[in-house]
């Protein structure tokens, strides 16, 4: 049986699909045999991330409503061969997914022995948001430490522990917090929210804490995940998040103000 990720928030522009599509690469690059859907239909952007756009031909509206097969509609990612990408439509509107044809297309992927699908859900609480957290196993919510972002993920939170099947079993969604964007110079200075108030905020335990870094951004201009980038602390940071996914123990990384050196400080490194 396939391990169902959802990859959610509660606020826009957080980093969902940075995310998804981090994690995605970081299982794949471990061994394991992965499925990264985006489920934000109309605003299509995990293909740009993973560098696949230009080979998107149908999309996972299109296999819901038995327009094409999900074999016909999974991108092979060029860089891991046992990495996949479906991507959400562009043209059509949220209705267009269906709880049928979602259970139908992760059933699929799941009897094809995928080992993980991550699902990159829009943000809120819209139908799209609703489906792509419904049949998951595991939840990792993004965060930006403010208290906006920390109030909004609340709200997810609530649904996840009464509005997924395994709630309606009885049984509960296993929840991680994921924060990015993280700046400690700024928490230290009282601008930002710091990992230990998130955590007591949303009575989460933090997998992972992504530093505030333009690397980020320039992987997603070139369609690179930024978690391929080896060199940058961003991808450092998620490669840690992905261990931890897997229940590796690993100290947490980028939390503190680095400290200067006597030499640094001497000759202004």
């Amino acid at each position: 049986m396939a391990e169902i990720i959802v990859v959610t928030s509660g606020k826009g522009g957080v980093g969902k699909t940075t995310t998804s599509a981090s994690l995605a690469c970081g299982l794949a690059r471990r061994g394991h045999k992965v499925a990264v859907i985006d489920f934000d239909v109309g605003l299509r952007n995990l293909d740009l991330i993973m560098g696949c756009e230009r080979r998107v031909v149908y999309d996972f509206v299109n296999v819901v409503s038995g327009e094409a097969s999900l074999k016909q509609a999974l991108i092979k990612d060029k860089r891991f061969d046992n990495l996949f990408v479906l991507a959400a439509s562009q043209t059509r509107d949220k209705d267009a997914l269906t709880m049928e044809g979602v259970e139908k297309v992760l059933k699929e992927l799941s009897d094809d022995g995928f080992d993980y699908i991550v699902c990159d859900s829009p943000a809120g609480i819209e139908k799209g948001a609703y489906l792509a957290m419904y049949f998951s196993d595991q939840a990792v919510v993004v965060v930006n430490p403010e208290v906006s972002s920390v109030r909004d993920s609340d709200r997810i939170l609530g649904l996840l522990s009464s509005k997924t099947k395994k709630a309606e079993a009885g049984e509960r969604v296993k929840e991680h917090l994921l924060l990015t964007r993280y700046s400690p110079k700024r928490v230290e200075t009282g601008e930002m929210l710091s990992v230990g108030d998130v955590e007591e905020i949303l009575g989460l335990k933090t997998i992972g804490v992504i530093p505030e870094s333009p690397d980020v951004l320039n992987a997603s201009n070139k369609g690179e995940p930024v978690i391929l980038d080896t060199e940058s602390p961003a991808s450092q940071a998620y490669d840690d998040a992905v261990a931890r996914l897997l229940g590796d123990t690993r100290p947490m990384r980028f939390t503190t103000v680095e400290k200067k050196g006597f030499f640094s400080k001497m000759f202004g490194g």
